[in-house]
């Protein structure tokens, strides 16, 4: 092999050196950032779905909270009319009627 040869073999592996090595680690960088950036959105949604998990379970104990006190006072109060509150219990989108 000729010297030109050589230092045309030695010039071309260079550039790609040169210019190859930073256009495949921009690449392998965006794809990183893209995957980060989807890992994040995707931990955003989880969030925000548990979230509104632990808002629903709230509402459901403090339905079923009242529906204890309307028991308890059931279960304590003797001139309560049984009947009565024992209908509202089996209503379950209107409020208990509060016994004073």
């Amino acid at each position: 092999m000729s010297t030109v040869a050589t230092l045309g073999v030695v010039l071309v592996v260079l550039a790609l050196i040169v210019i190859g090595l930073p256009v495949v680690l921009g690449i392998a960088s965006d794809v990183y950032q893209r995957h980060l950036q989807f890992r994040e959105r995707k931990l955003e949604l989880m969030a925000d779905r548990t979230a509104e998990k632990a808002a629903q379970y709230a509402a459901q104990v403090e339905r079923l909270e009242q529906r204890m006190r309307v028991l308890e006072r059931i279960a304590t109060d003797r001139n309560a009319d049984l009947a009565r509150e024992i209908e509202d219990l089996h209503a379950p989108d209107s409020e208990p009627r509060r016994i004073n």
